[in-house]
């Protein structure tokens, strides 16, 4: 099945971000910006909207879109049942056992 893509044409053209936008932008999400943030979040936010506008002019239409440079396959092993460790075993490792169970510290007070 051949993916819908956007041709050549219909690309978002190239476009900047005003100080007033980030100003507006800023007002919408309630954030309260000085005059200075406002300057240096323009300058980012253009910075960005060039990064991606470059982007799309290097994205062909005969490309296919990928999810991971490189192809996966599935690394699992195979579910295999094999018997588990007796309870000796395991508590024989532990710090501290009582009664056929781990022995921990005590983190609640008894009321």
């Amino acid at each position: 099945m051949e993916s819908a893509r956007l041709p050549r044409a219909s690309r978002m053209a190239p476009v900047s971000i005003t100080r007033d936008e980030v100003s507006h932008l800023a007002r919408l999400s309630r954030l309260a910006l000085t005059d200075a943030e406002l300057d240096h979040f323009a300058e980012q936010l253009d910075v960005i909207i060039a990064a991606v506008a470059k982007v799309q002019e290097v994205a062909a239409v005969d490309i296919p879109p990928t999810t991971h440079a490189a192809e996966l396959s599935n690394v699992f092993r195979a579910d295999v049942v094999e018997p588990c460790l007796g309870a000796d075993v395991v508590l024989s490792q532990a710090p501290a056992a009582e009664q056929e169970r781990f022995r921990v510290p005590r983190i609640l007070a008894e009321d």
